[in-house]
């Protein structure tokens, strides 16, 4: 089985919508997503996310199941340095380095600034929305692995933001969400595909291929927008 996760195009986050750079990405990403052979499609209700899949889905005829857990990971937390809230994956670096919890896979959300909010409670709810979508595919979770009394080849596809897949792959992969958020990056309309590794009978893991794919950006002659990324230097 093949899972691909694609963030939304260069948002326009006011009106909850795509820039006019976010919908020539889109555009440029529909015609290769109208290529692939997609067995199910599932889309964030949030409009950024609506509109990004909105034009794949035209060119391909199809619709997409919207999953209200997919919406962004937006929870807030409790900056303890400030007092202020914040987002958990929008951390200083020289404060989250410091706490080895953050990068423990199974306490970083025991740490403090995770429990100053509904963190483990959102994560909770959206693992458990990608594992009833693998159950109902034929792999249950156990543990760290899956389970599978028939593999498949089937593909499917979820159209998202960059915070809620980093939880995914993070539950998929076995890694810290906290190091996910902090450590990685996928811009807009950026392709990330993860696979199913069948070596044992019956066991099944999941193994990232590509990670933030913009190939199709680079073929429109349009620069990967750097939104998320905090690119400032400071001397």
């Amino acid at each position: 089985m093949k899972l691909i996760f694609i963030r939304h195009g260069d948002p326009d986050y006011v009106n909850d919508t795509l820039t006019e750079r976010g919908w020539k990405e889109a555009e440029a990403l529909s015609k290769r997503v109208s290529k692939w052979d997609i067995d199910k499609i599932y889309c964030s209700p949030l409009g950024r996310a609506q509109d990004t899949a909105s034009l794949s889905l035209k060119l391909m005829k199809r619709t997409a199941e919207t999953k209200d857990w997919l919406r962004e990971f937006y929870i807030r937390v409790t900056d303890p340095q400030t007092g202020e809230d914040r987002i958990p994956w929008d951390l200083m670096p020289a404060y989250w380095t410091e706490l080895p919890e953050l990068y423990d896979k199974d306490r970083w959300h025991q740490s403090e600034i995770m429990r100053s909010g509904s963190v483990l409670e959102e994560y909770e709810r959206v693992c458990s929305g990608i594992d009833e979508i693998l159950a109902e595919n034929g792999y249950k979770r156990n543990k760290n692995i899956y389970t599978t009394e028939q593999g498949n080849e089937k593909t499917l596809v979820f159209f998202c933001h960059l915070g809620v897949q980093f939880a995914m792959l993070s539950h998929l992969l076995g890694i810290s969400a906290s190091v996910m958020w902090q450590n990685f990056f996928v811009a807009p309309t950026s392709i990330t595909v993860v696979a199913t590794e069948e070596r044992e009978r019956g066991k099944v893991s999941f193994r990232c291929k590509k990670l933030g794919d913009t190939s199709h950006l680079d073929a429109a002659g349009i620069k990967p927008s750097d939104s998320g990324f905090f690119n400032e230097v400071f001397y």
